[in-house]
């Protein structure tokens, strides 16, 4: 992804919710194509087992780069709200950086399809996501 494909003037996604998730920042957000992408740190605190972080938490990085995707390709005039989302794990998460990335699959007026992934350091697909999203106005846009 170019420094161009990046959208700078995007809200700022820096928030409590954010914080506790683990998401360091947005990598990128590409209204055009539909695909966003977040850089996550996975941490101790975080997982059971040891050594392996839970599935919410999984399920939250990969929510939020769907989210974003969508979110951008409307101009952030909408919110996504999840009708349905389904999570297929592959390996254990293990803490680190991680990179949580989502894509709008089809698009109706009023609902989208999402999918996403999250990968290791190595680039190894960890988990794989897909969600059905209604499409609300913004109460702050």
């Amino acid at each position: 992804m170019t420094d161009t494909a990046i959208d700078r003037t995007a809200p700022d996604f820096k928030d409590e919710l954010g914080a506790s998730l683990g998401i360091v920042r947005t990598l990128y957000m590409d209204a055009g194509k539909g695909r966003a992408a977040i850089e996550c740190e996975a941490q101790m605190r975080m997982c059971h087992s040891g050594g392996v972080v839970q599935g919410g938490f999984v399920t939250g990085w990969i929510d939020a780069a769907m989210a974003r995707a969508a979110m951008a390709a409307t101009d952030f005039k909408f919110s996504p709200m999840s009708l349905e989302i389904k999570i297929s794990f592959f390996r254990p998460a293990a803490p680190g950086l991680l990179t949580a990335t989502g894509w709008i699959e089809r698009r109706g007026r009023s609902t989208m399809f999402l999918e996403g992934d999250l990968r290791d350091a190595a680039g190894e697909i960890l988990a794989k996501g897909s969600s059905t999203v209604r499409l609300l106005p913004r109460i702050d846009a």
